[in-house]
């Protein structure tokens, strides 16, 4: 290893030590050893001193155990100018050291209301996390940049930028050099920044470099079943399972070296843009530790080839970038040019599939006026979206699921937005993508190439036509309709019993090797992205692939709902760790969660029921944990009788928990969740005979602990309480 670099490292972890030993005695001079601290929306306390260390640090006087240990790090010296000793070592030490110092001083910050910084997103929750899980193990988000300092210009700023969203690269952008961050580039260039847009600020100092650090070791205890604690097994998960790089823009000080040295511990390269001294040798990391590219055109490929990120770019003829990074974008009014659907037209999209004979590959058109003709002062059209496909595999199961993927394979398309489906989308272009070239037949180019690489193993052809004039949309959508109804109405028939087979998920082994997802067309994946449709898709589109079809076999536990070959399969593709599973219990062998779960369900002792949180809801559960609180113990692989990730329509799911009673065992949910699935609550609610059921739900606008839930059931006369007992 370089002793320049070396001497810079530790260097830094010292200051930084520094830093982190002021503002602690600080803060206990002034609010005493007692004072609670903590970062917001998570279960792991100081997620790195909790990975590595096993430390729940809670307290000012718990900060000063893990202080001590970082001091314990720090090499005595930096390296001599007279005896030469190998370096590697106390670098990564003091690399270390500056990761638990670094978490001290920005958790201190929140403290004193000093995080986040402005334009920041500061701490990233567990609840952000999960709701990503399912882009990190199914191949949308190949990879993590943390991007430190600023570009030379504003311009190269932007083209690194849209170079990683057009690889799908997960951006946390931010640190400074001379007072310049590269967050002040993008938003002097009115880039939009977010989780949607997978460019997030995290601040613009090198200490705050600790939030993308926290945000991949977590990933070892939500997704990878590891416990607190386990130190070499938490930095091996993040160097095998999490394709993360940073890569330092500007020159580097001292307390980048050291902040470097903490992420090659986890397995994480460096690339710089300036001349520094490279760590080749391989073994800390995949490959080089730090490298150094001069070349800002070739910087981003350099980045991927060291880290070894796989990566799919679409390269389609169309005037606009294309990628998922720019799936969330959001098209606001002062920059739209055109829209369709919601309050402003007519819109709708359908797929349906027709004779062979009937289409021409490739063929687009573009039936009434193209947004290039708008009539001065219009800002809305009328737009019918249909595609037509064939294919010898192709079956009409199969047509609903190509037609979700419009949403996604348009929203990719950077300056559009679209939301919804059906007859509810809503499409706008924005005045960007239309000066550069950007037209509706566009949208068919993309859809035609998207569904052939995505979709090749059924689909043989595919045509769309586009169609702009209220007669003809208005024709075409009662067609549409008809269509709507008559899937809504056989895919409602589907049961459990009406099917011999049942569909694995393996997808998010990639993150938590032991967990299985089994699929049923009763109960959908905990992500709340596959249902048994889709999983039956995929396996047609690849056999080889996470959604292995389970033939039944024989019953072995009809009320919980376990069959022999199932059982045997978790086994198998659990490694061996699971021997059961019930499909229909919460209590006995429940299914395996990962971590990405929409919801969790954990059961309530005094109310003899359970409650429902969903991800999006922060705040306190009558069982007395939050959401992360109680995600930290559900994820990661393991079976948790009482507790249990499931997706959201599980819960008007005829089969939802039933071993246990079913829907009527449900007490309480987040009152968002609640109006989220009205609709289909009240019809499960006659379906049981209880049409009132609804608001005999509590949600924390009645209570938020078991005492008042006990109450409010007494009131409204809950069913679960007079059920037998759960436990």
């Amino acid at each position: 290893m370089s002793k320049i670099v070396a001497t810079a490292v530790i260097r830094g972890a010292n200051e930084i030590y520094k830093q982190a030993e002021e503002f602690l005695n600080k803060a206990i001079k002034e609010k005493g050893p007692s004072q609670k601290i903590g970062f917001p929306e998570t279960a792991f306390y100081l997620p790195m001193a909790n990975a590595l260390l096993g430390a729940k640090v809670e307290t000012l006087k718990d900060a000063q155990g893990i202080l001590a240990h970082a001091k314990t790090l720090l090499p005595r010296a930096v390296p001599s100018d007279r005896v030469w000793l190998p370096y590697l070592g106390d670098a990564l030490n003091a690399g270390m050291s500056s990761l638990f110092c670094e978490e001290i001083i920005v958790v201190l910050r929140y403290l004193y209301n000093q995080e986040p910084q402005k334009d920041c997103n500061g701490f990233f929750t567990d609840t952000i996390m999960r709701s990503l899980g399912i882009q990190l193990v199914d191949g949308r988000m190949p990879g993590f940049a943390a991007i430190l300092g600023a570009a030379p210009d504003n311009k190269t700023a932007v083209q690194i930028i849209r170079e990683l969203q057009e690889r799908n690269i997960l951006m946390f952008v931010g640190s400074s050099v001379n007072g310049r961050s590269i967050i002040d580039q993008l938003l002097e260039e009115n880039v939009q920044m977010g989780w949607d847009n997978y460019i997030v600020p995290y601040g613009r100092d090198t200490i705050s470099g600790i939030y993308p650090l926290n945000w991949a070791i977590r990933s070892a205890l939500t997704f990878g079943g590891l416990k607190p604690g386990q130190a070499e097994k938490c930095l091996l998960y993040t160097k095998e399972r999490v394709f993360a790089f940073g890569l330092v823009l500007g020159e580097l000080d001292d307390i980048k070296y050291a902040t470097g040295a903490g992420a090659i511990n986890m397995g994480f390269p460096i690339i710089a843009d300036t001349d520094i001294p490279e760590i080749k040798p391989s073994g800390i990391t995949t490959y080089e530790a730090l490298v150094k590219e001069l070349d800002h055109r070739k910087i981003v490929p350099r980045c991927i080839e060291v880290r070894g990120v796989k990566v799919r770019v679409s390269s389609i003829p169309i005037p606009v970038p294309y990628a998922a990074a720019f799936e969330g974008e959001r098209v606001r009014r002062e920059q739209l040019y055109v829209e369709f659907g919601q309050k402003a037209s007519t819109a709708f999209e359908y797929l349906a599939t027709r004779d062979s004979s009937d289409i021409e590959d490739a063929k687009v058109e573009v039936i009434g006026p193209d947004i290039d003709k708008l009539e001065e002062g219009t800002k809305s059209m009328p737009l019918a979206i249909i595609v037509e496909v064939s294919g010898r595999k192709m079956q009409k199961d199969f047509e609903p699921i190509l037609e979700r993927q419009i949403h996604r394979y348009t929203n990719y398309c950077m300056g559009l937005m679209h939301i919804g489906q059906r007859d509810m989308n809503w499409i706008r272009i924005s005045n960007d993508a239309f000066s550069k070239g950007f037209r509706l037949k566009h949208i068919g180019i993309v859809l035609h190439a998207m569904l052939h690489q995505e979709y090749s193993a059924i689909v043989d052809k595919v045509q769309v036509k586009l169609y702009t004039r209220e007669p003809d949309v208005n024709k075409l959508l009662l067609e549409a309709k008809s269509a709507y109804d008559e899937r809504d109405e056989r895919m409602s028939g589907m049961t459990d019993e009406s099917q011999d087979t049942f569909f694995s998920c393996l997808l998010c082994q990639s993150f938590a090797p032991n967990h299985v997802c089994v699929i049923t067309p009763e109960r959908l994946g905990l992500c709340g992205a596959y249902s048994w449709l889709d999983a039956k898709a995929s396996y047609e589109i690849t056999p080889s692939g996470p959604n292995q079809p389970i033939s039944k076999g024989a019953v072995a536990d009809a009320r919980l709902g376990q069959w022999k070959n199932v059982n045997d399969f978790v086994f198998q593709k659990s490694n061996k760790s699971i021997e059961k599973v019930s499909m229909y219990s919460l209590m006995d062998a429940p299914q395996t969660s990962c971590g990405c779960f929409e919801c969790i369900l954990a059961i309530i002792p005094e109310a003899n029921g359970v409650m429902v949180v969903h991800r999006d809801y922060s705040g306190m559960t009558p069982c007395g944990m939050t959401f992360t609180t109680l995600a930290g113990s559900v994820g990661g692989g393991m079976q948790s009788p009482g507790f249990l990730g499931v997706g959201k329509l599980y819960l008007v799911s005829k089969k939802f928990i039933a071993a246990e009673g079913g829907l009527k065992r449900l007490v309480w949910m987040p009152k968002e969740l609640k109006e989220l699935l009205s609709d289909k609550l009240k019809n499960r609610a006659k379906e049981i005979g209880m049409p009132d059921f609804l608001e005999r739900i509590a949600d924390e606008t009645q209570t938020v602990n078991a005492e008042g839930l006990l109450e409010f059931m007494q009131k409204v006369k809950h069913p679960a309480l007079g059920m037998d007992p759960l436990l």
